[in-house]
């Protein structure tokens, strides 16, 4: 029985370490490479928008599931709410802003939930993906 572990960081600007650690994660779940580089792409995204948009501090923290891998964002600002994810658009005209869209698009469930600590975005990923939707997304379930 492998052993299991959590990984547990602070969010900083070093997103190479945070995406390194992450990956490393998610290669001892098991998790096949074109999983992992949803998850490591989806959290880097979710890092990203706490430095530019929310309190640039909180704690990222991965867990092994049976079927996966579970990422957790805390952003200490708590400004991310159920109606930002469900908003969330791609703009194919815009440059930049698309952030959530991507992360709920690489991910097979993303929710939100404001705590006493702040935002708390939970990303899923399992083994195998679930099917596309009929519009090409993937189904998600937002909320807490």
């Amino acid at each position: 029985m492998p052993l299991e572990f959590e990984l547990r960081c602070p969010i900083s600007a070093d997103l190479g370490l945070i995406r390194d650690m992450v990956r490393l994660h998610g290669q001892y779940c098991g998790l096949p490479e074109r999983r992992l580089e949803d998850l490591v792409l989806a959290t880097n995204e979710a890092v990203t928008n706490v430095l530019d948009h929310g309190g640039k501090a909180g704690v990222l923290t991965a867990r092994g599931l049976p079927d996966g891998v579970m990422v957790q964002v805390l952003d200490v600002a708590g400004q991310l709410t159920r109606a930002h994810l469900a908003a969330a658009s791609l703009d194919q005209t815009a440059s930049h802003g698309y952030g959530l869209w991507v992360i709920q698009y690489l991910c097979d469930a993303v929710t939100v939930e404001q705590t006493d600590e702040g935002s708390l975005l939970t990303l899923y990923v399992h083994h195998d993906p679930r099917p596309p939707a009929r519009n090409g997304s993937r189904p998600q379930r937002v909320g807490g």
